[in-house]
């Protein structure tokens, strides 16, 4: 099975899931000003995830002052999604759980089998997606994307908030839009 290529200024998949605080996360319906930032975590067993998601709901106010709405996804169930809310103390970021691997698969994610218990003592599910970062514009078009085989060397959220400001200041295109012969 290949892996989805998502292509910049072009239309993204659909993203409709649970949130843990008894809501919906419906991609389109309520978007950000300038763009939402979806952020694909591997699930609950997953130390690397709690210390990145500690660190986006640390900047979340600096990410809603620029416009960006924030949410957290994966394919975990409803109490592994709170429990991870829970952990990272979420206030400013929205988390939504249920992710099919159908769907995160159409998002380009890469796919995991369980390994087992993690260094945290928790079971890995049978099968869960790997990492990814999307910023999506109001109009549901792909801006920024980045996905991961792994769960480490993601994208740094200072970085991106720079590359934010950067964006607006001079109306950056998305880039990566080419899909015509070579």
């Amino acid at each position: 099975m290949t892996v989805n290529a998502l292509i910049p200024r072009q239309p993204v998949p659909a993203l409709n899931v649970s949130l843990t605080d008894g809501g919906r996360f419906v991609l389109g319906a309520a978007p950000g000003e300038r763009f939402d930032l979806i952020v694909f975590y591997r699930g609950l067993h997953c130390p690397i995830c709690a210390k990145y998601l500690i660190e986006l709901e640390r900047l979340a106010s600096q990410f809603a002052e620029r416009g960006v709405n924030l949410i957290a996804v994966s394919s975990d169930d409803e109490e592994r999604g709170k429990l991870m809310a829970e952990k990272v103390k979420a206030s400013g970021v929205k988390f939504g759980y249920g992710l099919s691997l159908h769907a995160a698969r159409q998002w380009g994610l890469y796919i995991s089998t369980s390994r087992g218990k993690t260094s945290i003592g928790l079971e890995e599910p049978a099968l869960f997606s790997e990492p990814g970062v999307f910023l999506v514009r109001p109009d549901g078009t792909l801006y920024y994307g980045a996905v991961q085989t792994m769960p480490f060397a993601r994208p740094l959220f200072q970085d991106l908030l720079g590359a934010i400001d950067f964006a607006i200041k001079a109306d950056y295109p998305a880039r990566g839009e080419y899909t015509g012969a070579l």
